[in-house]
């Protein structure tokens, strides 16, 4: 029986390869979750928190990115430079956290430094700023 499996894989290399790629990409998202604490909010949540907790709206993307057109009110620190500017979020550590990137990739490693640097009610913003637009929500430039 061991040979048979072993000259179906020799005759269909390229099929196996597919299958084992294509589900190394559908299991990403769980596994990016799984590591860095998978804690997102979507856009209804997000704007509750923001509403009934005085939820910080933190936009980690590029300088550009946010001079282009961000949430309303929320403060930007480059996901490059977080480790380095902790200091002035301290002043929120007791205030939930909405962490917004384009589309949730870098948010969600930005929250996992502020999570080890004792930040306990931080989220990643679902689907990012393209989430925020999408839900037609206000937008600052």
């Amino acid at each position: 029986m061991q040979p048979d499996i072993l000259t179906f894989l020799k005759n269909n290399i390229f099929l196996v390869a597919i299958c084992v790629v294509s589900g190394g990409l559908l299991l990403w998202p769980l596994i990016q979750k799984l590591t860095t604490g998978g804690k997102e909010v979507s856009v209804p949540e997000a704007i509750q928190l923001i509403n009934r907790s005085d939820a910080v709206v933190l936009d980690v993307r590029d300088a550009a990115e946010f001079t282009a057109g961000h949430i309303p009110n929320s403060r930007h620190i480059p996901v490059g430079e977080i480790g380095k500017r902790l200091k002035e979020l301290d002043k929120f550590k007791q205030r939930p956290i909405i962490v917004n990137c384009r589309s949730g990739t870098r948010s969600a490693s930005a929250c996992a430094v502020l999570r080890k640097n004792g930040f306990e009610q931080v989220v990643s913003l679902r689907g990012g700023m393209l989430g925020w637009q999408q839900a037609s929500m206000p937008v600052e430039k």
